[in-house]
């Protein structure tokens, strides 16, 4: 089996819950179809119907798929839930071209989405880097978003980094120093360094363990190109044109039902979210125990749960 690089280790080990709870989910009407974007083609498919509120979900990455997302679909019982794969990951079309791979550009092509799937009123979902993404879009356009979905999010790219750092300074003394050296040398390609961020994807990414056998197969799925270029070479080491990213002080001006999600071992750290979550106007946060950042992994039906309750809550709203 090939190795995966430490990039696509970094998102793709989250691919493999389309495997492993496809068979878990619902059986709903599905549509699924490409929409032209600036750059290429993104695909989407909706699951489930009904006049219930739609919920548009944006993964993570950048350069991860909707795949991981794949345990939300059992929410489609209740309403029409909607994912894509965002240009350059997934069944989207792949890109060279920078220019496209900036938050702006991600925004206008969300905007593209939605007015292709004539989108009035929805709620919106973010996942880790699609909690960046979800807050540029909702700062732009916020016209037909009836609430807002915040899992495990970053705000800050400081706060984040400063976050890893705690989390690291957790790990084994041998994991801390490559780590350290690595950063120093900015030799991210070596063994000990790929070695240092599996044990800390472990720790805080994903807690449970995929299916090896499915790896070389999600390998495909993810955009390198677009997380390294906009990220950098894992997940606790920021080099990209998100390095500087904040947006701590806009979240007060957040006017809708805001919620707040985080696993208890996340890389984003809880207390960060409750952070978030004192400057939006009456967010709520729930903390999935025993779960890390990919917790609709580690515990789908905690995960679900909790969403569903929010979800019927805005539902019931006047």
């Amino acid at each position: 089996m090939k190795k995966l690089s430490t990039n696509s280790f970094a998102i793709v080990i989250g691919l493999a819950l389309f495997f492993l709870f496809d068979s878990c989910t619902s059986s709903t009407p599905s549509k699924e179809g490409f929409i032209e974007v600036e750059g290429g083609k993104i695909w989407y498919r909706i699951d489930g119907e009904g006049d219930k509120t739609p919920l548009l979900l944006l993964h993570g990455g950048p350069g991860s798929s909707s795949y991981y997302l794949e345990p939300l679909k059992e929410l489609s019982a209740d309403r029409p839930v909607i994912f894509i794969d965002q240009l350059g990951c997934g069944r989207s079309t792949r890109i060279t071209d920078t220019t496209l791979m900036t938050i702006e550009k991600n925004v206008e092509q969300l905007e593209q989405v939605r007015k292709a799937l004539k989108l009035e009123r929805f709620y919106l979902y973010g996942h880790s880097w699609g909690t960046m993404l979800g807050m540029d879009y909702y700062l732009k356009y916020p016209k037909g978003i009836q609430a807002l979905i915040f899992a495990s999010p970053l705000f800050s790219t400081q706060i984040w980094t400063a976050d890893a750092d705690t989390l690291i300074s957790k790990l084994p003394k041998a994991i801390q120093a490559s780590i350290l050296e690595s950063e120093k040398q900015k030799n991210y390609s070596s063994e000990s360094y790929q070695n240092a961020v599996k044990v800390y994807y472990k720790a805080y990414l994903m807690r449970t363990e995929p299916k090896k056998s499915q790896q070389d197969s999600l390998d495909m799925f993810f955009g390198e190109k677009v997380y390294t270029f906009m990220w950098g070479p894992s997940e606790f080491t920021a080099t990209g044109n998100l390095l500087h990213y904040d947006r701590i002080k806009d979240l007060p001006n957040i006017k809708v039902p805001t919620l707040l999600t985080a696993g208890e071992f996340d890389e984003a750290r809880p207390i960060s979210v409750k952070y978030y979550q004192s400057l939006i106007p009456g967010a709520k946060f729930q903390m999935i125990p025993q779960s890390g950042h990919v917790t609709m992994a580690d515990d789908p039906k905690e995960n679900n749960r909790i969403l569903r309750e929010f979800l019927r809550k805005m539902d019931a709203l006047p």
